[in-house]
């Protein structure tokens, strides 16, 4: 099932995405939910179509933790090895926008990446988890974003500015629950050019090594989201571009550059 969130008339619902086109096809509806996804919820039979609301992000998370270097080619093209335990780091929820929002140019950067990443959405408060329970605290997948200021984080020791700036984390368009993600198809284009193409099957360290890694030292909530890493091919995006993240089984993110206001 596919979990949108979206607003309409004021109002924030989520909604199962019924029917097989795109975010612009307008072949798409949405059946308003009642409740919360996280827990046993019912549709409601009442349907709007998906060309009549904003899609907001699908979740909101509490943290965005994101993994660095887990794909060894995108580890190299940057010049770095392969480390020997997950690279972890933090995006606030302030960074988080939905498709078809704005990425805000930083102006403290002169040199802003797109990195496409398989986001994975946490469906309830976890622990300490043992690789066999990873699937039960899974609540399903999206597209992601890792927008980054490459020469801040050639710069400074820590990432919180260069990975952490406002809209620098897109995701969406919606949660896919029913998905494999063992070896998905994954890429980035920029102004309907591929710059990105790369398969989950080439993760170094895989989402139940990392939810194992994450979760030892951490209690994760519903809602919350792990970005897994990007594959090689990431560079540069300039305002008024146009980035999109097509991941096989969920669907295309899709977001415009444009110059802090």
């Amino acid at each position: 099932m596919r979990i949108a969130r979206f607003s309409i008339d004021g109002n924030v619902a989520f909604g199962a995405v019924e029917g097989d086109g795109t975010v612009d096809s307008g072949d798409l509806v949405l059946d308003i939910i009642k409740g919360i996804p996280y827990a046993d919820f019912e549709l409601s039979g009442t349907k709007v179509p998906l060309s009549k609301v904003r899609l907001l992000p699908p979740v909101l998370p509490n943290k965005v933790v994101a993994i660095g270097r887990n794909y060894a080619e995108h580890a190299a093209e940057l010049g770095n090895e392969v480390p020997d335990v997950p690279v972890a780091f933090f995006k606030p929820t302030t960074s988080v926008i939905g498709s078809g929002d704005a990425i805000e140019y930083p102006s403290f950067s002169d040199e802003v990446h797109y990195e496409a990443e398989l986001a994975v959405v946490i469906g309830r408060m976890c622990r300490e988890v043992p690789r066999e329970r990873v699937k039960d605290v899974i609540f399903g997948y999206t597209c992601a974003n890792d927008v980054t200021a490459r020469d801040a984080q050639k710069r400074e020791k820590q990432w919180a500015r260069a990975k952490g700036f406002d809209t620098s984390c897109p995701l969406g368009p919606w949660v896919e629950t029913d998905l494999d993600p063992s070896d998905l198809a994954i890429q980035a284009t920029v102004n309907g050019e591929q710059r990105q193409l790369g398969r989950t099957s080439e993760m170094i360290r895989s989402i139940e090594d990392l939810v194992v890694h994450i979760t030892e030292a951490m209690t994760l909530l519903p809602g919350d989201v792990i970005l897994t890493g990007t594959p090689a091919g990431v560079g540069p995006l300039h305002v008024g571009d146009e980035v999109a993240v097509s991941i096989e089984g969920i669907g295309t993110l899709t977001n415009k550059v444009i110059k802090r206001g």
